[in-house]
Protein backbone atom coordinates (compact mmCIF):
# COMPACT_ATOMS: atom_id res chain seq x y z
CA UNK A 1 0.00 0.00 0.00
CA UNK A 2 1.11 3.57 -0.49
CA UNK A 3 2.80 5.35 2.41
CA UNK A 4 -0.04 7.68 3.24
CA UNK A 5 1.36 8.58 6.68
CA UNK A 6 4.51 10.17 5.27
CA UNK A 7 2.50 11.83 2.50
CA UNK A 8 0.09 13.29 5.04
CA UNK A 9 3.04 14.66 7.03
CA UNK A 10 4.44 16.47 3.98
CA UNK A 11 0.95 17.79 3.29
CA UNK A 12 0.62 19.04 6.89
CA UNK A 13 3.98 20.80 6.74
CA UNK A 14 3.09 22.48 3.45
CA UNK A 15 -0.33 23.55 4.73
CA UNK A 16 1.13 25.02 7.91
CA UNK A 17 3.58 27.01 5.80
CA UNK A 18 0.71 28.32 3.68
CA UNK A 19 2.23 26.99 0.46
CA UNK A 20 0.47 25.51 -2.56
CA UNK A 21 1.94 22.46 -4.27
CA UNK A 22 3.26 24.74 -7.01
CA UNK A 23 4.90 27.07 -4.51
CA UNK A 24 6.54 24.22 -2.62
CA UNK A 25 7.79 22.72 -5.89
CA UNK A 26 9.34 26.06 -6.85
CA UNK A 27 11.00 26.47 -3.45
CA UNK A 28 12.82 23.12 -3.61
CA UNK A 29 13.30 22.87 -7.39
CA UNK A 30 10.99 20.03 -8.39
CA UNK A 31 7.79 19.72 -10.43
CA UNK A 32 4.24 19.97 -9.10
CA UNK A 33 3.84 16.32 -10.00
CA UNK A 34 6.71 15.33 -7.71
CA UNK A 35 5.13 17.10 -4.75
CA UNK A 36 1.79 15.47 -5.54
CA UNK A 37 3.42 12.03 -5.57
CA UNK A 38 5.06 12.69 -2.20
CA UNK A 39 1.74 13.68 -0.67
CA UNK A 40 -0.22 10.67 -1.91
CA UNK A 41 2.56 8.30 -0.89
CA UNK A 42 3.58 7.22 -4.38
CA UNK A 43 7.14 8.53 -4.15
CA UNK A 44 9.71 9.62 -1.56
CA UNK A 45 12.03 12.64 -1.59
CA UNK A 46 15.74 11.91 -2.01
CA UNK A 47 18.19 12.56 0.85
CA UNK A 48 19.24 15.88 -0.72
CA UNK A 49 15.59 16.86 -1.07
CA UNK A 50 14.95 15.89 2.57
CA UNK A 51 17.61 18.43 3.58
CA UNK A 52 15.95 21.16 1.50
CA UNK A 53 12.53 20.37 2.91
CA UNK A 54 13.81 20.32 6.48
CA UNK A 55 15.42 23.74 6.04
CA UNK A 56 12.30 25.15 4.40
CA UNK A 57 9.96 23.89 7.14
CA UNK A 58 12.40 24.66 9.99
CA UNK A 59 12.55 21.13 11.34
CA UNK A 60 15.45 18.70 11.77
CA UNK A 61 16.65 16.41 9.01
CA UNK A 62 16.37 13.53 11.48
CA UNK A 63 12.65 14.13 11.97
CA UNK A 64 11.95 14.01 8.24
CA UNK A 65 14.23 11.01 7.74
CA UNK A 66 12.49 9.15 10.55
CA UNK A 67 9.12 9.91 9.00
CA UNK A 68 10.30 8.76 5.61
CA UNK A 69 11.69 5.52 6.99
CA UNK A 70 8.37 4.74 8.67
CA UNK A 71 7.42 3.13 5.35
CA UNK A 72 9.63 0.23 6.40
CA UNK A 73 7.50 -0.42 9.47
CA UNK A 74 4.87 -3.13 9.24
CA UNK A 75 1.40 -1.90 8.30
CA UNK A 76 -0.89 -3.82 10.68
CA UNK A 77 -4.69 -3.88 10.31
CA UNK A 78 -6.90 -5.70 12.82
CA UNK A 79 -10.44 -6.69 11.85
CA UNK A 80 -13.20 -8.79 13.38
CA UNK A 81 -15.28 -11.36 11.56
CA UNK A 82 -18.31 -12.08 13.72
CA UNK A 83 -21.85 -13.31 13.26
CA UNK A 84 -24.59 -15.46 14.65
CA UNK A 85 -24.31 -19.25 14.98
CA UNK A 86 -23.84 -21.10 11.67
CA UNK A 87 -23.08 -17.93 9.72
CA UNK A 88 -20.13 -19.29 7.75
CA UNK A 89 -17.25 -17.85 9.75
CA UNK A 90 -15.07 -20.95 9.52
CA UNK A 91 -15.35 -21.04 5.73
CA UNK A 92 -14.89 -17.27 5.62
CA UNK A 93 -11.47 -17.61 7.25
CA UNK A 94 -10.30 -19.82 4.39
CA UNK A 95 -11.62 -17.35 1.80
CA UNK A 96 -9.89 -14.46 3.57
CA UNK A 97 -6.61 -16.40 3.76
CA UNK A 98 -6.63 -17.17 0.03
CA UNK A 99 -7.80 -13.76 -1.16
CA UNK A 100 -5.54 -11.51 0.88
CA UNK A 101 -2.44 -13.66 0.72
CA UNK A 102 -2.69 -13.20 -3.06
CA UNK A 103 -2.88 -9.43 -2.49
CA UNK A 104 0.43 -9.46 -0.63
CA UNK A 105 -0.81 -9.57 2.96
CA UNK A 106 0.52 -11.77 5.70
CA UNK A 107 -2.74 -12.99 7.22
CA UNK A 108 -2.91 -13.96 10.91
CA UNK A 109 -5.94 -15.51 12.60
CA UNK A 110 -6.89 -15.12 16.25
CA UNK A 111 -8.97 -18.26 16.94
CA UNK A 112 -12.45 -18.04 18.46
CA UNK A 113 -11.87 -17.91 22.21
CA UNK A 114 -15.27 -19.30 23.24
CA UNK A 115 -14.74 -22.47 21.22
CA UNK A 116 -11.25 -22.94 22.69
CA UNK A 117 -12.51 -22.58 26.25
CA UNK A 118 -15.70 -24.62 25.91
CA UNK A 119 -13.97 -27.55 24.15
CA UNK A 120 -11.32 -27.36 26.88
CA UNK A 121 -13.90 -27.68 29.64
CA UNK A 122 -14.30 -24.00 30.62
CA UNK A 123 -17.91 -23.00 29.93
CA UNK A 124 -20.73 -20.90 31.37
CA UNK A 125 -22.21 -24.09 32.84
CA UNK A 126 -18.93 -25.27 34.43
CA UNK A 127 -18.05 -21.91 36.02
CA UNK A 128 -19.92 -20.65 39.11
CA UNK A 129 -21.70 -17.95 37.11
CA UNK A 130 -21.93 -16.73 33.53
CA UNK A 131 -20.23 -13.49 34.63
CA UNK A 132 -17.20 -15.43 35.91
CA UNK A 133 -16.99 -17.35 32.64
CA UNK A 134 -17.19 -14.13 30.62
CA UNK A 135 -14.31 -12.66 32.64
CA UNK A 136 -12.17 -15.65 31.67
CA UNK A 137 -13.16 -15.46 28.03
CA UNK A 138 -12.67 -11.73 27.57
CA UNK A 139 -9.37 -11.68 29.44
CA UNK A 140 -8.02 -14.47 27.24
CA UNK A 141 -9.40 -12.77 24.11
CA UNK A 142 -7.59 -9.51 24.83
CA UNK A 143 -4.32 -11.21 25.79
CA UNK A 144 -4.36 -13.27 22.59
CA UNK A 145 -4.87 -10.13 20.51
CA UNK A 146 -1.95 -8.41 22.23
CA UNK A 147 0.31 -11.37 21.41
CA UNK A 148 -0.77 -11.38 17.76
CA UNK A 149 -0.27 -7.60 17.47
CA UNK A 150 3.20 -7.82 19.00
CA UNK A 151 4.14 -10.65 16.64
CA UNK A 152 2.74 -8.78 13.63
CA UNK A 153 4.79 -5.65 14.33
CA UNK A 154 7.98 -7.69 14.34
CA UNK A 155 7.38 -9.69 11.18
CA UNK A 156 9.35 -9.42 7.98
CA UNK A 157 6.30 -8.23 6.05
CA UNK A 158 5.08 -4.96 4.58
CA UNK A 159 1.43 -5.41 5.54
CA UNK A 160 -0.22 -7.75 8.01
CA UNK A 161 -3.93 -8.45 8.34
CA UNK A 162 -4.98 -9.74 11.77
CA UNK A 163 -8.37 -11.45 11.57
CA UNK A 164 -10.14 -12.01 14.89
CA UNK A 165 -12.68 -14.83 14.89
CA UNK A 166 -15.05 -12.78 17.08
CA UNK A 167 -13.93 -9.79 19.12
CA UNK A 168 -14.31 -8.30 22.58
CA UNK A 169 -17.81 -6.86 22.05
CA UNK A 170 -19.22 -10.29 21.11
CA UNK A 171 -19.24 -11.02 24.84
CA UNK A 172 -21.78 -8.25 25.41
CA UNK A 173 -24.43 -10.32 23.60
CA UNK A 174 -24.09 -13.05 26.25
CA UNK A 175 -24.44 -10.77 29.30
CA UNK A 176 -27.09 -8.57 30.81
CA UNK A 177 -26.38 -4.87 31.36
CA UNK A 178 -25.28 -5.31 34.97
CA UNK A 179 -22.89 -8.14 34.10
CA UNK A 180 -21.41 -6.09 31.27
CA UNK A 181 -20.91 -3.05 33.53
CA UNK A 182 -19.16 -5.27 36.09
CA UNK A 183 -17.01 -6.68 33.30
CA UNK A 184 -15.88 -3.21 32.23
CA UNK A 185 -15.01 -2.37 35.85
CA UNK A 186 -13.08 -5.64 36.19
CA UNK A 187 -11.06 -4.82 33.07
CA UNK A 188 -10.62 -1.15 33.97
CA UNK A 189 -11.87 -0.34 30.48
CA UNK A 190 -14.91 1.11 28.71
CA UNK A 191 -17.17 0.09 25.84
CA UNK A 192 -15.74 2.63 23.36
CA UNK A 193 -12.20 1.38 23.95
CA UNK A 194 -13.15 -2.28 23.57
CA UNK A 195 -15.34 -1.76 20.50
CA UNK A 196 -13.22 0.71 18.54
CA UNK A 197 -9.92 -1.07 19.20
CA UNK A 198 -10.59 -2.90 15.90
CA UNK A 199 -10.16 -1.22 12.53
CA UNK A 200 -13.32 -2.77 11.05
CA UNK A 201 -16.03 -5.28 11.93
CA UNK A 202 -17.72 -7.63 9.45
CA UNK A 203 -20.85 -9.44 10.63
CA UNK A 204 -22.02 -12.58 8.83
CA UNK A 205 -25.73 -13.15 9.39
CA UNK A 206 -26.66 -16.56 10.79
CA UNK A 207 -28.22 -19.09 8.44
CA UNK A 208 -31.14 -19.06 10.89
CA UNK A 209 -32.19 -15.77 9.27
CA UNK A 210 -32.98 -16.32 5.61
CA UNK A 211 -31.28 -19.68 5.05
CA UNK A 212 -32.94 -21.81 7.73
CA UNK A 213 -32.64 -25.03 5.75
CA UNK A 214 -28.85 -24.82 6.09
CA UNK A 215 -28.78 -24.16 9.85
CA UNK A 216 -27.03 -26.93 11.80
CA UNK A 217 -25.22 -27.52 15.10
CA UNK A 218 -23.40 -30.60 13.80
CA UNK A 219 -20.24 -28.81 12.65
CA UNK A 220 -19.43 -27.05 15.94
CA UNK A 221 -19.42 -28.83 19.31
CA UNK A 222 -19.70 -25.47 21.12
CA UNK A 223 -22.92 -24.54 19.27
CA UNK A 224 -26.15 -25.37 21.11
CA UNK A 225 -28.68 -22.77 19.90
CA UNK A 226 -31.97 -23.59 18.19
CA UNK A 227 -32.96 -21.69 15.02
CA UNK A 228 -34.96 -19.12 16.99
CA UNK A 229 -32.21 -18.72 19.59
CA UNK A 230 -29.62 -18.29 16.86
CA UNK A 231 -31.66 -15.56 15.14
CA UNK A 232 -32.15 -13.71 18.45
CA UNK A 233 -28.45 -13.99 19.26
CA UNK A 234 -27.56 -12.68 15.81
CA UNK A 235 -29.60 -9.54 16.53
CA UNK A 236 -27.85 -9.09 19.89
CA UNK A 237 -24.43 -9.37 18.25
CA UNK A 238 -25.27 -6.73 15.65
CA UNK A 239 -26.53 -4.45 18.42
CA UNK A 240 -23.34 -4.99 20.43
CA UNK A 241 -21.17 -3.77 17.56
CA UNK A 242 -23.49 -0.96 16.44
CA UNK A 243 -21.64 2.32 16.90
CA UNK A 244 -18.34 1.09 15.44
CA UNK A 245 -16.98 3.48 12.78
CA UNK A 246 -16.85 0.70 10.19
CA UNK A 247 -19.45 -2.05 10.65
CA UNK A 248 -20.68 -4.07 7.69
CA UNK A 249 -23.43 -6.72 7.73
CA UNK A 250 -23.31 -9.54 5.16
CA UNK A 251 -26.74 -11.15 4.86
CA UNK A 252 -28.15 -14.31 3.24
CA UNK A 253 -29.75 -12.60 0.25
CA UNK A 254 -27.67 -14.73 -2.14
CA UNK A 255 -26.22 -18.22 -2.18
CA UNK A 256 -23.35 -19.02 0.19
CA UNK A 257 -20.56 -18.62 -2.36
CA UNK A 258 -21.75 -15.14 -3.26
CA UNK A 259 -22.02 -14.33 0.46
CA UNK A 260 -18.31 -15.13 0.78
CA UNK A 261 -17.52 -13.03 -2.29
CA UNK A 262 -19.42 -10.09 -0.79
CA UNK A 263 -17.42 -10.44 2.42
CA UNK A 264 -14.13 -10.37 0.50
CA UNK A 265 -15.32 -7.35 -1.49
CA UNK A 266 -16.24 -5.47 1.71
CA UNK A 267 -12.87 -6.20 3.33
CA UNK A 268 -11.04 -5.27 0.13
CA UNK A 269 -12.91 -1.99 -0.05
CA UNK A 270 -12.03 -1.19 3.55
CA UNK A 271 -8.35 -2.01 3.05
CA UNK A 272 -8.16 0.14 -0.06
CA UNK A 273 -7.50 -2.62 -2.56
CA UNK A 274 -6.87 -1.32 -5.15
CA UNK A 275 -7.83 2.15 -3.84
CA UNK A 276 -9.68 3.29 -0.70
CA UNK A 277 -12.89 4.35 -2.40
CA UNK A 278 -15.83 5.39 -0.31
CA UNK A 279 -19.30 5.15 -1.88
CA UNK A 280 -21.65 7.20 0.22
CA UNK A 281 -25.24 8.37 -0.19
CA UNK A 282 -26.70 11.15 1.90
CA UNK A 283 -30.30 12.16 2.58
CA UNK A 284 -31.98 15.11 4.25
CA UNK A 285 -34.63 13.81 6.66
CA UNK A 286 -37.19 15.23 9.04
CA UNK A 287 -35.91 15.64 12.59
CA UNK A 288 -35.94 12.08 13.95
CA UNK A 289 -37.74 10.76 17.01
CA UNK A 290 -34.83 10.81 19.46
CA UNK A 291 -36.73 8.85 22.11
CA UNK A 292 -37.37 6.08 19.57
CA UNK A 293 -33.72 5.99 18.50
CA UNK A 294 -32.47 5.82 22.07
CA UNK A 295 -34.98 3.12 23.02
CA UNK A 296 -34.01 0.51 20.42
CA UNK A 297 -31.10 -1.92 21.03
CA UNK A 298 -29.72 -1.67 17.49
CA UNK A 299 -28.95 2.04 17.80
CA UNK A 300 -26.02 3.73 19.52
CA UNK A 301 -25.48 7.46 20.14
CA UNK A 302 -21.99 8.83 19.47
CA UNK A 303 -20.77 12.33 20.27
CA UNK A 304 -18.63 13.85 17.52
CA UNK A 305 -16.56 17.01 17.35
CA UNK A 306 -15.13 17.63 13.88
CA UNK A 307 -12.49 20.25 13.11
CA UNK A 308 -11.30 21.17 9.62
CA UNK A 309 -7.61 21.78 9.03
CA UNK A 310 -5.86 24.02 6.55
CA UNK A 311 -5.74 22.25 3.17
CA UNK A 312 -5.60 22.91 -0.55
CA UNK A 313 -8.66 23.20 -2.79
CA UNK A 314 -8.47 19.61 -4.03
CA UNK A 315 -8.61 18.05 -0.59
CA UNK A 316 -10.54 18.08 2.65
CA UNK A 317 -8.59 17.35 5.83
CA UNK A 318 -10.24 17.07 9.21
CA UNK A 319 -9.67 15.68 12.67
CA UNK A 320 -12.44 14.12 14.70
CA UNK A 321 -13.10 13.30 18.34
CA UNK A 322 -15.56 10.42 18.58
CA UNK A 323 -17.00 8.66 21.60
CA UNK A 324 -19.45 8.89 24.45
CA UNK A 325 -19.66 9.68 28.16
CA UNK A 326 -16.10 11.02 28.44
CA UNK A 327 -14.46 8.16 26.52
CA UNK A 328 -13.11 9.19 23.12
CA UNK A 329 -10.97 8.09 20.21
CA UNK A 330 -9.43 10.36 17.58
CA UNK A 331 -9.02 10.25 13.80
CA UNK A 332 -7.57 12.27 10.95
CA UNK A 333 -9.35 11.97 7.59
CA UNK A 334 -8.16 13.20 4.21
CA UNK A 335 -10.68 13.10 1.34
CA UNK A 336 -10.01 13.57 -2.37
CA UNK A 337 -12.99 13.62 -4.74
CA UNK A 338 -13.08 11.13 -7.63
CA UNK A 339 -16.70 11.51 -8.77
CA UNK A 340 -20.04 12.69 -7.38
CA UNK A 341 -20.42 9.55 -5.25
CA UNK A 342 -16.83 8.28 -5.08
CA UNK A 343 -13.98 9.72 -3.08
CA UNK A 344 -10.53 8.51 -2.10
CA UNK A 345 -10.63 8.59 1.69
CA UNK A 346 -7.54 8.06 3.84
CA UNK A 347 -8.11 7.75 7.56
CA UNK A 348 -5.69 7.16 10.39
CA UNK A 349 -6.10 6.74 14.13
CA UNK A 350 -4.56 9.46 16.28
CA UNK A 351 -3.37 9.54 19.85
CA UNK A 352 -4.89 12.26 22.02
CA UNK A 353 -1.54 14.07 21.87
CA UNK A 354 -1.46 13.97 18.06
CA UNK A 355 -5.06 15.17 17.93
CA UNK A 356 -4.34 18.17 20.15
CA UNK A 357 -1.24 19.01 18.10
CA UNK A 358 -3.19 18.94 14.83
CA UNK A 359 -5.86 21.22 16.30
CA UNK A 360 -3.23 23.94 16.17
CA UNK A 361 -3.55 23.77 12.38
CA UNK A 362 -7.33 24.31 12.45
CA UNK A 363 -8.87 26.35 9.65
CA UNK A 364 -10.25 29.23 11.72
CA UNK A 365 -12.41 30.35 8.81
CA UNK A 366 -14.58 27.28 9.43
CA UNK A 367 -16.61 26.60 12.52
CA UNK A 368 -16.14 23.42 14.49
CA UNK A 369 -18.91 20.92 13.83
CA UNK A 370 -20.52 19.29 16.86
CA UNK A 371 -23.19 16.65 16.40
CA UNK A 372 -24.82 13.58 17.87
CA UNK A 373 -24.53 10.62 15.54
CA UNK A 374 -27.03 7.79 15.92
CA UNK A 375 -25.59 4.61 14.41
CA UNK A 376 -28.49 2.38 13.41
CA UNK A 377 -28.50 -1.14 11.96
CA UNK A 378 -31.67 -1.96 10.02
CA UNK A 379 -32.34 -4.68 7.45
CA UNK A 380 -28.60 -5.50 7.44
CA UNK A 381 -27.78 -1.90 6.52
CA UNK A 382 -25.79 0.56 8.62
CA UNK A 383 -27.19 4.09 8.85
CA UNK A 384 -25.53 7.09 10.47
CA UNK A 385 -28.03 9.77 11.49
CA UNK A 386 -26.40 13.13 12.27
CA UNK A 387 -28.34 15.50 14.52
CA UNK A 388 -26.93 19.04 14.66
CA UNK A 389 -27.59 21.53 17.48
CA UNK A 390 -28.40 24.32 14.98
CA UNK A 391 -31.19 22.33 13.25
CA UNK A 392 -34.50 21.68 15.00
CA UNK A 393 -36.60 20.40 12.09
CA UNK A 394 -34.21 18.30 10.01
CA UNK A 395 -31.16 16.04 10.12
CA UNK A 396 -28.87 14.11 7.79
CA UNK A 397 -28.67 10.35 7.29
CA UNK A 398 -25.75 8.71 5.49
CA UNK A 399 -25.10 5.17 4.34
CA UNK A 400 -21.89 3.74 2.89
CA UNK A 401 -22.26 1.18 0.13
CA UNK A 402 -20.07 -1.27 -1.72
CA UNK A 403 -22.32 -0.86 -4.79
CA UNK A 404 -23.57 2.63 -5.64
CA UNK A 405 -26.73 1.10 -7.19
CA UNK A 406 -27.68 -0.94 -4.11
CA UNK A 407 -31.26 -0.57 -2.86
CA UNK A 408 -31.65 1.34 0.41
CA UNK A 409 -34.46 0.36 2.78
CA UNK A 410 -35.25 3.05 5.34
CA UNK A 411 -37.06 2.38 8.63
CA UNK A 412 -40.61 3.72 8.47
CA UNK A 413 -39.76 6.13 11.31
CA UNK A 414 -37.22 7.91 9.08
CA UNK A 415 -38.97 10.46 6.87
CA UNK A 416 -36.80 11.30 3.86
CA UNK A 417 -37.16 14.82 2.46
CA UNK A 418 -34.75 14.44 -0.43
CA UNK A 419 -31.40 12.95 -1.43
CA UNK A 420 -28.50 15.41 -1.03
CA UNK A 421 -25.57 13.22 -2.05
CA UNK A 422 -24.61 15.63 -4.84
CA UNK A 423 -25.57 18.80 -2.97
CA UNK A 424 -22.39 20.35 -1.62
CA UNK A 425 -24.36 22.69 0.65
CA UNK A 426 -25.21 19.75 2.92
CA UNK A 427 -21.65 18.53 3.36
CA UNK A 428 -20.10 19.05 6.76
CA UNK A 429 -17.44 21.25 5.22
CA UNK A 430 -20.16 23.55 3.87
CA UNK A 431 -22.00 23.57 7.18
CA UNK A 432 -18.73 24.58 8.81
CA UNK A 433 -18.61 27.58 6.46
CA UNK A 434 -22.18 28.62 7.20
CA UNK A 435 -22.73 29.99 10.69
CA UNK A 436 -26.48 30.10 10.12
CA UNK A 437 -26.86 26.49 8.95
CA UNK A 438 -29.03 25.92 5.85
Amino acid sequence: MNDYKFGNYIFELRSRAGLSQSELAAEVGVTNKAVSKWEVGKAKPSIDMIRKLAALFHISVDELLNRREEENKVDVTKIVITGGPCAGKSTAMSWVQNAFTQMGYTVLFVPETATELITGGVAPWTCKTNAEYQKCQLRLQLEKEKVFEQAAKNMDASKVLIVCDRGALDNKAYMDNLEFAQMLEYLGSNEIELRDNYDAVFHLVTAAKGAEEFYTTANNSARTETVDEAAALDDKLISAWTGHPHLRVIDNSSDFEDKMKRLIAEISSFLGEPEPFEIERKFLIEYPDIKWLESIPNCQRIEIIQTYLMSNKDEEVRVRQRGFDGHYIYFQTTKRKVSDVKRVEIERRLSEREYLRLLMNADTAKRQIRKDRYCLTYENQYFEIDVYPFWKEKAIVEIELSDENAEIIFPKQIKVIKEVTDDDSYKNASLANNTEGI
